[in-house]
């Protein structure tokens, strides 16, 4: 089985979790997600099995979009309801206009601070570990892009809003960063992610109710991408990792072999194609 699923994860358990449960389903060693969910997060969770996990590396990963809500008034140090205030309770005195000014402001190109309570390392060490240790180490700030952060309606203290952003962003420490400048804190109650790249919530799939027949297969994947179709002879080369002539003007390339099958991904510069991830025998684990 090579492909990749299309999950709508339920809230309540990690990403890992999710991976383990294609895993059991349908009795695979090789599972991979493209792109973490919090537990407290649903919504579109792609998930690699067999070779696709080899082609995660070129699936694009962005855009990421979220629909969520925002509790104003205190923030908490995971910066989601999953955590304990952090802040003394405030009163919410903002307007609509107020709120979509702030978001604006935090649109853009920004260096963004992760949550304490993350994945991320420091020094080689998950920094929620320091954090549950009660150890306050610098978090180093990291470049994001969020193309939109937009109010859908106020309704004091809560506030439901949608993102456009870059994969990394942690859209927790972007409602934590706008409880700040508001000056009442705030903190994350729902979050809904929509889209993941290509992968969007209307082809998603509950966990409990996933079959083979939702797997898109190994051939529809990068299908935006111009195709080399090549002779046996040139397919042998391709397979042995050897560059081929190709008068495709583009960077990068599927390599189909005359019976359709995507054997290869290729870098392509003047005029020939390199293999950059060899994908032999895909209708076998």
């Amino acid at each position: 089985m090579n492909g990749i699923f299309i999950i709508d994860k339920p809230e309540g358990i990690t990403s890992h979790d999710a991976v383990q449960t294609i895993r059991k389903a349908f009795n695979v060693a090789k599972a991979g997600h493209l792109g973490t969910l919090d537990p407290l997060a649903t919504g579109v969770l792609p998930v690699s099995v067999g070779k696709a996990t080899r082609l995660a590396q070129f699936l694009p990963s962005a855009p990421k979009e979220y629909t969520g809500e925002i509790q104003f008034g205190f923030s908490t140090n995971t910066y989601d309801r999953e955590g304990s205030p952090a802040s003394d309770e405030r009163s919410f005195d903002r307007s609509v206009d107020d709120i979509r000014k702030i978001m604006r402001s935090l649109t853009g190109i920004l260096d963004q601070v992760p949550p304490p309570f993350s994945a991320k390392k420091i020094g080689g060490v998950p920094s929620y570990k320091f954090a549950r240790a009660n150890r306050d180490v610098e978090r180093a700030p990291v470049k994001i892009d969020v193309q939109q952060f937009e109010l859908l309606s106020l309704d004091p203290p809560f506030a439901k809003f949608m993102v456009v952003c870059s994969g990394g962003t942690y859209v927790r420490s972007l409602v934590h960063d706008l409880g700040q400048r508001a000056g009442c804190g705030a903190h994350l109650t729902a979050l809904r992610r929509t889209r993941s790249g290509e992968f969007r919530i209307e082809d998603a799939i509950g966990l409990d109710r996933i079959t083979q027949a939702d797997l898109i297969p190994m051939n529809r994947l990068l299908s935006s991408w111009p195709s080399i179709e090549v002779s046996e002879i040139e397919e042998a080369r391709i397979v042995h990792g050897n560059q081929i002539r190709s008068a495709c003007a583009v960077d990068f390339a599927r390599i189909l072999n005359k019976r359709g099958e995507f054997i290869a991904v290729a870098s392509v510069e003047s005029g020939w194609a390199h293999p950059r991830l060899v994908l032999t025998s895909i209708n076998s684990d």
